[in-house]
């Protein structure tokens, strides 16, 4: 094969191979130069200025002429007149309308003004000899002259001349440090007090490495991420103890460093304790930020409607923002991820009865401007927490503890005897704790070899029942019900927990079904075991069976607001209540039906 086939099978392998149009030129089109060439011609001759004969620049190259626009300056008064005056009367009234404002939870700031800001907010105790030392310090002595290769300072200034002078400086600080502590013990009451670490000498005991889950810093990081990346945040508390599941450092946090993002407590798990109860909570934490009733349930959900139309009014409220990002922070084992499943009506985030099921954070849409972010569960650091206190909340995983049964006597303080038995189906109320679990193990088969009683198992089984709300218990309240009148609700909604009015048209033998279901789910035990009951039930404590005269009831099984007639002793009808009774056995058994066919 010759070179010029092998040269025509090498273009044609390669694609190169043309009709033979390539140097046809078409009409309209630059013979001479391309687009790339005139590009570089004009940057070429664009850049230089023209000059005459004798050198002198007659037109001047781009963005290199010395000649200024003609301008004038309005003549105004207003350049040479204070912009802004006001009175001192005038602002400190002002100063105080802004802190009524401020302290109200409901009420939020916006847009600020053009108001000297600085003024009218009130700076903390700030040390001002502190702050002029430091100025003086950085004007005579800069970085520059300080530190780096041309350092001018030889030696560092020192207030102490010799190593004895040290000594007793150190000495005084120390003297200082326990005045202070002395102080702090006098404020809170507790001076006199032996020391319960060095008393009768013995050393307090290793705590379990399984009370420090939630503490780490990789937790605290997710946290942090969750609150800069947060519009609002939904703080999570449990309706059974909510001062006890508050993050006052978060809170504190979030007051101090972003007052900007809005607070709202979310009280979770409201059908464990009575409506009462949580009543009280949501009037008394209202007081300090907007707080909602709330209970977690895919299929049958209370409170979702008003915590969905309070985050449509944030929505609306920051209307300039394209979505708005709800985070939720709270302790472990509070229900935030059973929210974000609630509101979205489906399993979006993985959820468990036990804590640390939710290890990073996530994005889930709930609408097209509103995003939630679940975030792991932290536990603030606290002096006054015990072991037994962060067990009893829910934030340890109970198999990982060592020693169980050591927590047991506390549940028996907290839990009513007659509880106990109807749920573990005892004939007589424990006197210890060792003989309550013994007396399970040998009832649910708990037993070693030889016959012994497991009672580290029969422990863990107990507080399982305790987290998960088989054991109905509550934290009261900080005031009765009773003290400051009859339970009503929140300022402007209508409810007993501040829940928004459903209009729905119900019968009698409804009603009846509905205040039986409400009554029994309030026990905290299952649906299943509250049936079994046939309604005996009443509720908590022993004040239900006796306030005869309570005008409002709470439903939490069907999250509706249920209104109860008053009940006068004096005119009560026989016939009047076996009618009652006999509309609620019946309503009892259709239910029963229902379920037995389902």
């Amino acid at each position: 094969m010759g070179s010029g086939k092998k040269e025509a099978a090498r273009k044609e392998r390669q694609g190169k191979t043309g009709d033979g149009m390539g140097n046809v030129k078409v009409k309209g089109e630059n013979f001479y130069r391309s687009a790339k060439k005139v590009k570089v011609l004009k940057r070429l001759t664009d850049g230089k200025a023209q000059r005459n004969a004798a050198g002198d620049i007659t037109k001047a190259a781009s963005y290199q002429s010395r000649e200024a626009p003609v301008a004038r300056v309005e003549p105004n008064r207003k350049w040479f007149n204070n912009t802004r005056v006001i009175s001192q009367d005038a602002l400190d009234s002002f100063r105080s309308a802004v802190q009524a404002q401020a302290s109200d939870p409901t009420t939020f700031l916006m847009k600020r003004n053009k108001l000297p800001m600085s003024l009218i907010e009130e700076k903390g105790n700030i040390n001002g000899l502190k702050q002029h030392a430091a100025k003086i310090a950085v004007s005579s002595q800069p970085f520059s002259e300080t530190f780096g290769a041309k350092a001018q300072r030889k030696k560092p200034k020192l207030d102490f001349s010799s190593i004895e002078d040290l000594a007793t400086r150190t000495d005084t600080m120390h003297e200082n440090y326990t005045d202070r502590l002395e102080q702090a013990k006098l404020l809170s009451g507790t001076s006199g007090e032996p020391d319960e670490e060095n008393k009768d000498g013995d050393l307090a005991s290793a705590r379990e490495f399984i009370f420090m889950k939630g503490t780490s810093k990789r937790i605290w990081n997710e946290l942090y991420k969750v609150i800069d990346s947060s519009d609002v945040i939904l703080h999570v508390l449990d309706a059974r103890d909510p001062d006890g599941t508050r993050c006052r450092s978060v809170e504190k946090y979030i007051r101090t460093e972003a007052p900007h993002k809005h607070l709202v407590f979310v009280l979770n798990k409201v059908d464990l304790v009575p409506s009462k109860v949580a009543a009280a909570w949501v009037r008394h934490l209202s007081k300090e930020f907007p707080t909602l009733a709330f209970h977690a349930n895919i299929n049958n959900s209370f409170g979702k409607g008003s915590l969905i139309a309070l985050l449509r009014q944030f929505s609306s409220l920051h209307s300039d923002r394209k979505q708005i990002s709800v985070g939720m922070v709270g302790y472990p084992n509070t229900g935030k991820s059973s929210i974000i499943n609630t509101l979205r009506k489906k399993k979006v985030c993985v959820v468990a009865p036990i804590a640390g099921e939710t290890k990073v954070w996530q994005y889930i849409t709930l609408m097209k401007r509103i995003y939630m972010i679940d975030c792991p569960g932290i536990v603030p650091p606290n002096q006054n927490d015990t072991d037994e206190d962060l067990l009893l909340r829910g934030s340890v995983r109970v198999e990982n503890v060592e020693y169980p049964a050591q927590y047991i006597p506390t549940v028996l303080k907290r839990v009513q005897p007659k509880y106990l038995q109807r749920t573990y189906e005892l004939k007589e109320p424990a006197t210890d704790a060792v003989t309550f679990l013994e007396i399970l193990c040998r009832k649910s088969g708990r037993l070693l070899k030889g016959g012994e009683a497991d009672i580290d198992g029969a422990a863990k089984m107990v507080l399982n029942d305790w987290i998960r709300g088989k054991l109905p218990w509550f934290t009261p309240p900080p005031y009765k019900a009773g003290e400051e009148g009859p339970a009503v609700g929140v300022e402007g909604r209508e409810g007993v927990l501040g829940e928004m009015s459903k209009k729905r048209k119900r019968g009698t033998e409804s009603e009846a079904a509905t205040s039986v279901a409400a009554t029994v789910d309030t026990t905290g035990a299952p649906q299943d075991e509250a049936e079994k009951t046939d309604g005996d039930f009443d509720g908590f404590s022993d004040e239900d069976d006796e306030d005869d005269d309570e005008s409002e009831e709470a439903s939490l099984a069907g999250g509706l607001s249920l209104e109860t007639p008053d009940v006068d002793d004096d005119s009560e009808d026989d016939e009047a209540v076996e009618a009652d009774i006999a509309a609620i056995s019946a309503a009892l058994s259709k239910a029963k039906k229902r379920q037995r066919k389902a």
